[in-house]
């Protein structure tokens, strides 16, 4: 039966045809609607995200959204964890052609500053909700800090086999770089308003080898 075929003239559409035109829970994948989470934070920041608002945007109901995240948090918490886990996975595969373990270290700390802090997701989040980051910074390491930690601790245990590293213990090593690469990722513009970027990255690249260099 077609619904709009049988509606009466400017009848506002019924449920059923709403209905209709909306993918069901079965149909939309979950990155689908991280997507539309993406797209609402972009516009409005993280804070005055909704779930109503995410399921507008993915044209889905509520109770869709609801069925795969209790509630805008854990949306939320999915989103920055796919976003930033998969940007520090690609800048790490860029690293294939270092010399040594060392050296792959310093690009990918490097290179991990320099796309997060151009990443849009990333830049939205400092500047329109900065005190959301506080707790990764003092209270606890999210999700997307102990992946990158895990990255860390593998390639220095592959510095320590190759002996481009020097020996310590990996767990300190590693928490070391991890906090070195976000204080200069999350600072990298004010630090940059007087300082050119390029020579501040240089500088950061000599600290990360300087300290890693056997």
């Amino acid at each position: 039966m077609d619904v709009k075929r049988h509606s009466r003239p400017g009848a506002a559409p019924s449920a059923l045809a709403d209905a209709r035109s909306r993918p069901t829970s079965a149909r939309v994948a979950g990155d689908e609607l991280l997507d539309a989470a993406r797209r609402c934070v972009l516009a409005v920041g993280v804070r005055r995200t909704t779930l109503a608002e995410i399921a507008r945007t993915a044209q889905v109901s509520r109770m869709t959204v609801y069925r795969r995240f209790p509630d805008v948090r854990s949306v939320l918490a999915a989103l920055m964890t796919r976003e930033f886990s998969g940007l520090l996975q690609r800048v790490n595969e860029t690293g294939d052609q270092a010399a040594h373990a060392r050296d792959r270290i310093v690009h990918l700390a490097a290179a991990s500053v320099g796309a997060l802090s151009a990443d849009p997701l990333f830049r939205t989040l400092l500047d329109v909700d900065a005190e959301l980051v506080l707790p990764y910074i003092v209270e606890r390491l999210g999700a997307t800090q102990h992946f990158a930690e895990q990255v860390l601790r593998s390639l220095l245990e592959e510095g320590h086999r190759d002996g481009s590293v020097r020996l310590a213990e990996v767990a300190a090593q590693a928490r070391s770089v991890l906090l070195v690469v976000q204080s200069f990722a999350f600072s990298l513009r004010p630090a940059t308003a007087d300082v050119d970027e390029a020579a501040l990255l240089a500088e950061f690249r000599h600290l990360v080898e300087a300290g890693l260099k056997p």
